[in-house]
């Protein structure tokens, strides 16, 4: 498996590209905006995008969806709770962000426990609200992509509608820092870490 970073959008969320070595077949995880950019990493790597998944519904990780889906042609999956955000430019706060109103369907509503299959590897789907209603962290391999969940160092926002810090920190402590202690973490935002490192050093969790 490999994975590609690309901080898009003028708030730099991390958009991944994790694809298969063996066949080149890819998912794009939360592509937030620069989407001439992260085409020009999917064509030039040669990837046939699966699916489009995102970890969350606000705007700074949706705000590059339409171009990479018109593109690829991939399907759009979301958590069923935060499928309200994707259609509501104020819900999911991009009416007041710089990239401007966002409104987008999703085709696909995921649940807790559902496996994606992509390239022979399975991206397993694990419910992590508290950002958001309907966070997702996606466990794939030895890697867990985490949104606004968990950050190196730091927790996600728990100051906007319909978040909860009790929820984000149960999410954290019962459903990420589980796994063994050399998972990579890919968050939503910043650099790579591991769940050793945020167990030692994340005062979050401490």
């Amino acid at each position: 498996m490999k994975v590609v970073r690309i901080p898009a959008g003028i708030y730099a969320a991390n958009c991944y590209l994790v694809y298969s070595e063996d066949n080149k077949e890819a998912i794009v995880i939360d592509p937030g905006g620069d989407e001439d950019d992260i085409l020009t990493q999917i064509k030039n790597l040669g990837l046939d995008i699966k699916y489009i998944i995102l970890t969350h519904g606000h705007g700074d990780h949706i705000s590059g969806v339409n171009g990479i889906k018109d593109y690829t042609k991939a399907p759009l999956a979301i958590h069923k709770e935060d499928e309200y955000l994707l259609k509501d430019g104020r819900s999911n706060l991009s009416s007041m962000m710089a990239m401007g109103t966002v409104e987008i369907t999703a085709d696909i509503l995921l649940n807790d426990g559902d496996k994606i299959s992509f390239g022979g590897l399975t991206a397993e789907v694990i419910h992590t609200p508290g950002h958001t209603p309907g966070g997702i962290s996606i466990k794939i391999g030895d890697s867990i992509f985490t949104g606004d969940t968990l950050f190196a160092g730091s927790i996600g926002r728990t100051d906007f509608p319909k978040s909860s810090f009790e929820a984000i920190m149960d999410s954290i402590k019962n459903r990420i820092i589980i796994y063994p202690d050399d998972t990579i973490v890919y968050p939503g935002h910043g650099p790579s870490s591991t769940i050793r490192n945020e167990k030692e050093s994340n005062p979050f969790i401490k």
